[in-house]
């Protein structure tokens, strides 16, 4: 059973012998390994029961390791660098010889990020390697933002978990890329498209939800609780649905259910952002039978909000 702990060394030594852990970041927790190693690579893949074709972001705890993993990098690319490295922003982008086709799923292109969480920090400054980090749950299922979720999902798999306390975003980054020169939003996250576009003007957003996805955390179901989930207006769904065995998700509305989880009284979408996996996993973990969400503004984070949403409902 995987033990949870503040000691770097000791998470620097487990992934020096190859082995994975739970680290924490500012988005959520991932689950770590050496990105450049394929058997560490192979070992996060058969943790999460994660299919090879979905592809693994590697972190780095320095920019200046940015050519090592990737090449032929775009001016706008060096731009968002500028702007929003480290946080959470993952960019896409052609991959050199280094790299595992392992990691990229067979894709020519690398997706890397710059984590600005401290402890994350810190742990990438003691290894001599990227990490490759997905989300630390089993694959497709709701992320985790502190380290008691990895341990309660994971705990049996895994030797360690570095605990850096609760995920300050508690979305997974926005990913960008960019396709005949164009730059393309690939997934929302911690990362707001309004802030990209005050950087390098307008981008294409492609939610794509295929079983071929372009980048991490693309597929159609994904982040989902073990009970459904269905999104719309809540007072019209509650007309079909018991209320007494039902849980509501809303930004600060409040309605006479089951369990009921305003993920915002002062209706901060931000501060919903945080909130939003640790309430599916509470609903998931309650007596109601199904689980209603209303519809977030569609701006800023509430975009990403939407579409974790919209995931955990596909079946």
């Amino acid at each position: 059973m995987a033990t949870i702990g503040k000691n770097i060394h000791h998470a620097v030594q487990v992934l020096s012998e190859g082995q994975v852990i739970g680290m924490p970041t500012e988005t959520v927790y991932g689950l770590a390994g050496n990105a450049l190693n394929e058997e560490a690579i192979v070992r996060i893949f058969e943790v999460k029961n994660r299919p090879r074709f979905d592809p693994l972001i590697a972190h780095i705890g320095h920019r200046d390791q940015l050519t090592d993993l990737a090449k032929d990098i775009p001016s706008q690319a060096v731009q968002l660098i500028d702007a929003f490295w480290p946080g959470p922003l993952t960019l896409l982008l052609e991959k050199t010889t280094v790299v595992p086709h392992l990691l990229t799923s067979g894709s020519s292109r690398v997706a890397i990020r710059l984590p600005a969480h401290e402890v994350a920090r810190a742990l990438l400054s003691k290894v001599h390697f990227p990490l490759a980090a997905p989300s630390a749950n089993p694959f497709g299922y709701v992320s985790p933002t502190t380290a008691r979720h990895v341990h309660d999902q994971l705990g049996d798999r895994i030797p360690y978990i570095l605990d850096g306390g609760p995920s300050a975003i508690g979305l997974e980054s926005t990913i960008v890329g960019f396709e005949m020169g164009r730059p393309v939003v690939y997934r929302l996250g911690g990362l707001t498209l309004e802030a990209i576009e005050d950087v390098i003007g307008e981008v294409t957003l492609q939610r794509n939800k295929s079983s071929n996805p372009a980048a991490p955390g693309m597929l159609k179901s994904h982040y989902s609780p073990g009970k459904p989930v269905i999104i719309g207006d809540v007072p019209e769904l509650l007309e079909q649905y018991d209320a007494q065995k039902t849980g509501v998700i809303s930004l600060s509305e409040q309605y006479d259910v089951l369990e009921m989880q305003a993920l915002s009284p002062s209706g901060s979408v931000t501060e919903a952002a945080q909130h939003l996996f640790r309430v599916l996993r509470l609903l998931d973990d309650s007596d109601v039978e199904v689980i209603l969400a209303e519809r977030f503004p569609d701006e800023g984070l509430g975009r990403a909000i939407n579409d974790r949403l919209e995931r955990a409902g596909a079946r």
